[in-house]
């Protein structure tokens, strides 16, 4: 979805709203709404929190909602919903649980834009509910356009939903794509660090343990993401997310190692120009940029300094060792239900992995062990894809006896 013109050089600067932007934190105690909160709590003239969700971490959950105040939180796992009820009633917030609650949250009027920062495949549903009553979408969950692009951005497209990424390389994208509205792209080059074991071979990954896969070089993200960019599954769920987000033929969207990860993904048109988005690693800056777009803020974030800078470095991934990639652009040129088969049982074999039950090698046979056994789907409905998830995530579970 390319954007419209950019702002033109000189023009006086928008005002600040009268009112401040109701942000919706779907995910708000994990990596990215963290981050989110923290940019929220510096622009408090700009944007307030005015629901919060989370899947189990309640303690953290009252400490967000006694600092930010929304109107509505939600607690996934029942278990822990009498601590925040308790914690929070008093304030008048209402406090909801269960995943049904996530729809329902995510169907109120309270608010002014979601900020889709739930893990894994739960996050489709409370974003097409977003979609469905029409609330712009700053999309940090990539698993919903992999699992259901096609659906989601039809949706999104008929209903006039802005969805504006926050992944860092997406957000690149998207600001290179600024005024380019009619320039017809050639492609786009996904940068990857290459993650803690850029350079590794087999023989080495064979031996890794899940502490030295949540060491990652350059970013600070959650468990699941760290490991997905330790085996370049991340990269391979951003190719297919990609396709789905900017109406791209798979042959155009390209992949490229860059280990300083200071340039965060490039554009190429037709006339062989290209646009690349830089700066530090830092997930706050795409964060920011969602929530305020159209508009730049400013903020006190580390700059990059050129006269500082090191070489800055490119090569094409090794796909022969880290296979989960290869996996990821078979699934995206096949398309139909096989991006949502693999996505399902990545989901299932990172969480064994965390837990110390399958190897880092084991993953990505786990996963093609399920793509071979999940029957594909050309043209599958929303329903087909809700079926293809479950089996496949059954079946992944078998294969470790879950």
């Amino acid at each position: 979805m390319q954007t419209g013109s950019s702002t033109p050089a000189f023009s006086e600067a928008p005002k600040e709203p009268l009112q401040p932007r109701r942000i919706a934190v779907f995910g708000s105690t994990g990596s990215i709404g963290t981050q989110t909160l923290d940019v929220i709590r510096d622009n408090p003239n700009l944007f307030v929190a005015s629901i919060l969700t989370a899947h189990s971490n309640a303690k953290l959950l009252i400490e967000q909602a006694i600092l930010h105040r929304p109107h509505t939180v939600v607690i996934v796992e029942e278990q822990g919903y009498a601590d925040v009820r308790e914690a929070l009633q008093p304030l008048g917030i209402a406090v909801l649980s269960g995943a049904a609650a996530l729809e329902e949250a995510a169907g109120h009027p309270g608010y002014d834009l979601m900020l889709a920062a739930i893990v894994g495949f739960a996050g489709l549903k409370p974003t097409l509910q977003a979609i469905t009553t029409r609330r712009p979408i700053a999309l940090a969950n990539k698993e919903t356009l992999v699992v259901a692009g096609d659906i989601v951005m039809q949706r999104a497209v008929e209903g006039r939903v802005p969805i504006i990424p926050v992944d860092s390389e997406h957000s690149a994208i998207f600001q290179c794509l600024v005024g380019e509205t009619y320039n017809r792209i050639e492609k786009i080059i996904l940068t990857a660090s290459g993650g803690p074991f850029f350079g590794k071979k087999p023989n080495f990954l064979v031996n890794v343990r899940k502490e030295h896969a949540l060491q990652h070089p350059n970013w600070n993200m959650g468990a699941k993401i760290t490991i997905d960019s330790a085996t370049l599954m991340n990269k391979g769920l951003e190719m297919i997310e990609a396709r789905w987000l900017f109406n791209l033929e798979p042959s155009r969207i390209q992949v490229v190692i860059h280990p300083q990860s200071i340039i965060h993904s490039m554009v190429q048109f037709e006339d062989g120009s290209i646009k690349a988005q830089m700066g530090l690693p830092d997930m706050k800056l795409p964060i920011q940029y969602a929530l305020a777009y159209p508009q730049r803020i400013p903020n006190r974030f580390p700059r990059f300094d050129f006269k500082r800078s090191s070489t800055l470095n490119f090569e094409p991934p090794d796909i022969r060792t880290f296979q989960n990639l290869a996996l990821a652009s078979e699934a995206m040129f096949k398309g139909g239900n096989a991006p949502a088969v693999l996505n399902a049982a990545n989901e299932i074999a990172v969480f064994g992995f965390l837990r110390n039950r399958l190897g880092f090698l084991d993953m990505t046979d786990m996963i093609e062990r399920t793509m071979a056994h999940v029957p594909y789907i050309e043209q599958p409905t929303l329903d087909d894809y809700f079926e293809s998830d479950g089996e496949a995530r059954n079946f992944a579970a078998s294969l470790m006896n879950m």
